[in-house]
């Protein structure tokens, strides 16, 4: 599939994680070996926390744990790129300016095989890839079905202007093994005089981890970029194209 570009594209962040088995050994020692294979791409290190909700059923009952997760961060220079790693969880993370699928696909290559190599992981449990764009109107009152095809229905006995608003579906792939997650919603303007915005999430994860082996891992977050991307795509008009300024065909 040929990737659509833009040059100015409305991602604000792309992220792709990997989540591992807990019971796999933790050796204190992988941030430290990590950083050194990184450090040439990644020469800024960082500590930080992930919380986690831990979800655990037994034949009586079904227990939740919030649990605090220690990271390490490994970031770019510049610093819209980072790594994050830590017990049974790695994530890459592209921030804007967001460049191409085929530059972030080679970073999460990257990062994937760092982790892989030095962590030794022998299971999965997720994996998710996720884009969050965040698109911006030009006129102080916007009537959404000219930029979308997805989007909240007003029936006609309804006011048509309206406030903040929030839209969502789940999209089974797969045989449901995988999942999308679409969300629209209304967001903030950054500055009191801002111009208003939307915020389009899209999501797609592994939700049945045992039928995806870890080598099949990379290749797996490839199909992801191409169900977003169709579903992006699908989401948009061409008035948020021709705003995009859409960059012709190679």
């Amino acid at each position: 599939m040929t990737e659509r570009r833009y040059r100015q594209p409305p991602i604000v962040e792309a992220a792709c994680e990997f989540q591992f088995g807990t019971e796999d050994p933790w050796d204190v020692e992988v941030p430290d070996k990590a950083f050194e294979m990184l450090r040439n791409q990644y020469p800024v290190r960082r500590q930080a926390k992930r919380t986690e909700l831990r979800v655990s059923a037994t034949a009586d009952q079904i227990e939740q744990q919030v649990q605090q997760l220690d990271l390490s961060q490994f970031v770019r220079q510049d610093p819209n790129v980072l790594v994050q790693m830590g017990q049974g969880f790695l994530a890459i993370n592209h921030l804007k300016p967001y460049t191409s699928w085929h530059e972030f696909q080679r970073l999460i290559r990257h990062g994937l095989e760092v982790y892989l190599d030095v962590a030794k992981p022998t299971q999965l449990q997720r994996i998710g890839l996720r884009y969050i764009n965040r698109i911006e109107f030009h006129e102080p009152t916007v009537a959404l079905h000219r930029y979308f095809q997805f989007y909240p229905f007003v029936g006609s006995g309804l006011p048509q202007t309206h406030g903040p608003f929030i839209v969502g579906i789940q999209v089974p792939y797969d045989g449901s093994r995988d999942v999308l997650k679409l969300m629209l919603t209304n967001a903030k303007p950054e500055s009191p005089e801002g111009p208003p915005a939307a915020i389009l999430d899209i999501e797609y994860g592994l939700v049945e981890a045992h039928k995806i082996t870890l080598a099949e891992a990379f290749d797996w977050a490839s199909v992801a970029h191409e169900r977003i991307e169709a579903t992006f795509e699908a989401c948009i008009t061409d008035v948020l194209r021709q705003q995009f300024e859409e960059e012709p065909a190679q």
